[in-house]
């Protein structure tokens, strides 16, 4: 007898989950926007002075990266800083490939003149949390192995300065940040030098609603609704949104100021619905007396700089991507 599967839950266009288990992520939102979450192939050529290529890294490991390099001048002799970015999506949702991330990561590869890795990270609720931490943290371990030439990838191996890797994540992908940092103190990573850490509106939360969940503006990016069910998704079975992974600020939670942990570029959106408990860990960070530096842009929301039409027709959205663009150049120039 043949089982009609049943929708059990749905997110906002985003994700239909079914009662066996199986998943589909066709988007069912707006179709003037579904062109952002197309993937885009890579390039060897350079197209607006960077080229695009996908890599896999060892024949057992299955970790697969989209490696962004910015056009170097023919009198440059300089090696390229590199940063590791992993994607957002509530760990449910969206890849490396897809146009919105191409769109931002081949403009900082040019801005930053640095090496973009961006991970290919595993979704829940088919590969719930630690899982994409887990991937992440062996896409460090791979850079490093490169970096002890235990590994090759030409790219990386011609043009990359290893003594200065930076992480770098949107909204979910942030929280990864946070936690690949982490582990990383406690790593030999010689000889490659963990330089610094860019949390862009990290998806911190907890189970009490707050100040601003309860009263910013919802957007496509961010609702409650999506809060609420990907984490439900993401989380281990039976965890609340107070898991050390979604409340790196709470009891459950390492202490901030016994993690060894790299200089912070720490990106928040004045707007955005989450705000609040995103700045909470900020000041556990500065209490904790790290190195934490904040960037606050105004009159935006979650993720505005992924959104490619507000990017380019609205003034307010496209001259805070630019700003924060400068500042995360500023901030690897630094370090």
């Amino acid at each position: 007898m043949v089982h009609d599967k049943r929708v059990k839950d749905v997110v906002s266009g985003w994700l239909t989950v079914f009662d066996d288990g199986s998943v589909d992520r066709t988007w069912t939102g707006p179709p003037e926007v579904k062109f952002m979450a197309e993937p885009v192939p890579p390039h060897d050529d350079f197209i607006d002075g960077v080229a695009v290529k996908d890599v896999v890294a060892g024949e057992n490991s299955g970790s697969r990266f989209r490696i962004y390099l910015p056009e170097r001048n023919d009198s440059s002799v300089d090696k390229l800083p590199v940063i590791l970015h992993f994607h957002g999506g509530g760990f449910c949702i969206s890849q490396a490939d897809w146009y919105m991330y191409y769109a931002v990561y081949t403009r900082l590869a040019r801005v930053a003149n640095a090496i973009i890795v961006s991970v290919f990270l595993p979704l829940a609720p088919e590969h719930r949390l630690p899982a994409a931490c887990d991937v992440g943290f062996a896409g460090l371990l791979w850079l490093r192995d490169v970096s002890r030439k235990q590994g090759h990838e030409p790219w990386l191996n011609d043009y990359a300065d290893f003594n200065r890797v930076f992480l770098i994540g949107d909204s979910s992908g942030g929280n990864i940040v946070h936690q690949v940092a982490a582990r990383a103190g406690g790593e030999d990573l010689s000889p490659m030098r963990l330089a610094g850490a860019i949390p862009i509106h990290p998806g911190f939360t907890r189970s009490q609603r707050s100040k601003s969940e309860l009263e910013q503006e919802q957007t496509p990016f961010l609702t409650l609704d999506m809060v609420d069910k990907f984490m439900e998704l993401a989380l281990p079975i039976g965890s609340t949104k107070d898991h050390p992974i979604s409340c790196p600020m709470g009891d459950a939670a390492p202490a901030v100021e016994e993690l060894k942990l790299p200089p912070y570029l720490y990106c928040v959106a004045e707007k955005d619905l989450i705000k609040d408990t995103e700045m909470e860990f900020y000041e556990s960070l500065k209490k904790g007396k790290k190195d934490v530096e904040l960037l606050m842009n105004n009159g935006v929301g979650h993720s505005f700089y992924l959104n490619k039409i507000a990017v380019d027709m609205d003034p307010v959205t496209g001259s805070a991507t630019e700003k924060l663009f400068e500042a995360i150049a500023e901030f690897i120039n630094k370090h």
